[in-house]
């Protein structure tokens, strides 16, 4: 069944950068600086760090399930070692199914969901060259929710505007 999305890119995307950041259930409020075509780039100075961090973010809703969306958050660690890709998925996905990746057609895997918070479970994958490559070259990606072993959900995420986002990300 096809999905029609709808974008929401206000306060969710600014409200989970504490959880982009570190994984903390505190919810903070992140300033939007800069829009790369469908991603927006908010920061924020997590509690007790020194420095603000950034990410990139994009939000999608399904307009026929809106209890069915994802938060999408790329970032870079703290001690700027690593990237990240972060989705943050509704609460009553089937955990051990993971989340699906599709980018331009090509089936990318599944990863696990490393823990569920109060208003989400959060799949967490180190993005290496590669998958950096793959991604800010498509055009569109797709990630799959199970609610059951066999209902699979795909959520296309837009990745116009996520080279230019990635390359000004700090």
């Amino acid at each position: 069944m096809k999905r029609i999305l709808k974008r929401h890119l206000a306060g969710i995307g600014l409200a989970i950068l504490t959880i982009a950041a570190g994984g903390s259930a505190v919810l903070a409020q992140g300033v939007v600086r800069a829009q790369h075509g469908d991603w927006q780039m908010s920061c924020d100075t997590p509690p007790g760090a020194s420095f603000e961090q950034c990410a990139l973010i994009q939000n999608v809703l399904a307009e026929d399930q809106p209890n069915v969306g994802l938060s999408v958050i790329i970032l870079r660690t703290a001690d700027r070692e690593a990237r990240l890709l972060r989705i943050l998925a509704p609460l009553g996905v089937l955990l051990p199914n993971g989340l699906g990746l599709n980018v331009d057609g090509q089936d990318m895997g599944r990863v696990a969901f490393v823990r569920c918070l109060p208003n989400g479970c959060v799949a967490e994958v180190v993005l290496d060259d590669t998958l950096i490559e793959t991604l800010t070259s498509g055009t569109s990606a797709i990630f799959v929710v199970f609610k059951t072993p066999e209902e699979g959900i795909g959520i296309p995420v837009s990745l116009n505007g996520l080279k230019d986002g990635f390359e000004q990300l700090p």
